[in-house]
Formats: C-alpha cells, sequence, structure tokens
C-alpha cells in the first residue's frame, strides 16, 4: 500500500511537471488592504479619520501583473501617477503620502533555481536584492471554491511578523511621536487552481501545484481577475539588473535605518511647526 501510494505521488509530479512546460501566461492582480489608523483627538477628530481611512483605503487598491513560464516569473506594479492627498480640518493639516512600487519595483522569481531578484528603490536610491526563495510550510487542504473560470483549492501557512505604529501624545502643549513595536502572528491563505500548472503567485507566494489566484496575511489580499494563457507573442521574462546589489537581511538594515532618520525629520519639523501630521506608507 505504501509502495503504491509512492508510485502515485511520483506520477502525478511528473504529470504536473509534464504540464507545466508548456503554460505561460500573464495574470493580473488588484491588491485590497485593511487600514487602521490610530491617533490621539489632538490631531483630528472623528469625522477626519473616517476621510483618512477612506483615502488610505483608496491608494492601496494597486494593480499589478505576473509573468510566468513553468520556471520564471515576473511580478510589478502597473505604474499609476501616485500624488499625496491633504486634507485640513480641526485646525490640522494633514498629508497622507502612499509611495508605491511603480515601475522601479520589480520581483523576479525562478523557482527552477530557487532565488529571487527584487530591483527596488528606497527613497531615491535603487537596489538590487538577491537572495534564496523560502518555500512557506504550506498546509493544503481540500476546500474549494470557483475564481473565474478556475476550480481553487485552499492553502495556508503560519508566520509572524513585527508591527510598528507610530504613538502620538500630547502634554503641556507639546506633542511627542514615537515607534512601538510587537510581534503578530499571522495565516496566510491562498486558493490556487491545478488548471494552470505552475508553482507561481503574487508578491513572495509561490510553492503550490498551481498559479495562486487569490491570497491574504489578514492585511492585505491580492485578488486575479484576468488570466491569458499562452499569449499570442509569448512571454520573455527578463532578470532585473539595476541597482546596488544586496541580500535580503542587508536590505532590512538599511531601510530600517532609512525609517528611523525619517521619522526623526518629521518629528524635527513638527516642533517647529505644530500642528502638521504627515502619515507615510512604504519606501
Amino acid at each position: 500500500m505504501k509502495s503504491h501510494l509512492t508510485l502515485t505521488l511520483i506520477l502525478s509530479m511528473l504529470v504536473f511537471s509534464l504540464l507545466a512546460q508548456d503554460v505561460q501566461g500573464v495574470a493580473t492582480y488588484k491588491s485590497h488592504r485593511k487600514v487602521d489608523i490610530q491617533l490621539d483627538s489632538t490631531h483630528m477628530n472623528d469625522e477626519m479619520l473616517d476621510r483618512m481611512q477612506a483615502m488610505l483605503k483608496k491608494q492601496f487598491e494597486k494593480e499589478y501583473t505576473l509573468e510566468f513560464t513553468a520556471t520564471e516569473s515576473m511580478y510589478k506594479e502597473v505604474e499609476t501617477l501616485d500624488k499625496p492627498e491633504t486634507m485640513i480640518g480641526n485646525g490640522a493639516e494633514v498629508m497622507v503620502v502612499v509611495s508605491g512600487s511603480g515601475a522601479a519595483d520589480e520581483l523576479y522569481k525562478n523557482v527552477a533555481e530557487n532565488r529571487y531578484v527584487n530591483q527596488n528603490e528606497l527613497m531615491g536610491k535603487e537596489f538590487l536584492i538577491k537572495d534564496l526563495l523560502e518555500l512557506p510550510n504550506w498546509t493544503l487542504t481540500k476546500e474549494s471554491k470557483n475564481i473565474g473560470t478556475y476550480t481553487c483549492f485552499k492553502a495556508t501557512y503560519t508566520d509572524s511578523r513585527t508591527i510598528t505604529r507610530m504613538v502620538s501624545s500630547s502634554e503641556n502643549g507639546k506633542t511627542d511621536t514615537k515607534e512601538e513595536s510587537e510581534e503578530e502572528e499571522y495565516t496566510v491563505m491562498a486558493w490556487y487552481t491545478p488548471q494552470i500548472p505552475v508553482k507561481h503567485g503574487p508578491q513572495e507566494y509561490f510553492g503550490l501545484p498551481g498559479l495562486i489566484l487569490e491570497v491574504t496575511d489578514g492585511t492585505e489580499t491580492l485578488l486575479c481577475n484576468k488570466v491569458v494563457l499562452n499569449p499570442k507573442n509569448g512571454v520573455k521574462i527578463k532578470e532585473p539588473t539595476k541597482g546596488k546589489v544586496v541580500s535580503r537581511a542587508e536590505y532590512d538594515k538599511i531601510s530600517e535605518k532609512k525609517s528611523k532618520e525619517m521619522q526623526e525629520r518629521f518629528q524635527s519639523s513638527r516642533r517647529g511647526e505644530g500642528r502638521s501630521v504627515e502619515i507615510r506608507m512604504g519606501g
């Protein structure tokens, strides 16, 4: 019985591999993100907070494309002109700046060679992040649903992340802003379709026996709304080459340092002006 099961698994993997060799295409995804802003009443009233939540929700609704072949994929944002949105109320000017990935951010994955290259821009400087892919410990289930014309199956894994919040407080007419961080455990839930037998997916997600058409981490959801298989002109994927080469760990250190510098500049400017609030998301 055990040998029969092993043979079945081997045959299934061979069939998957043979089918994937001829598959290529372009998938389009749209993102939706939960927004939770917590500021004290000295910055804005409930009406302003609601308006800010709506502004951020709209700016986080972005579109991405995933070009893929059997072994390679390229994921990038559809470029748009993101403009800062400003609103004035309760005597305070609030500017919301959401830095999107834009054309400069490209994520290349090679599942055959177990590596990725992320071309990314951070505060005007371009980086080329090169590192190994880390396969999540996916748990496959029998639960299914349809996304468009495709039958999808659910897969999950659990991970943890550091949540950093900017907390403001006022005392004796002075406002102080500081970071508070905590570890949070979360579950990633993905829906993949074996009808498109490739191991690709949006963002960093990959490794399932079929293209991932929907994925959520409890905060952000990416949903595929269009798939074009074997397009007439084919799919040509070029690995990114522009930027300073760093590992993921090196890039995270640089990003953390830049974030602290930006926070210090923001606090310094607020001590001089006192009535403006800037909320900046992303790079």
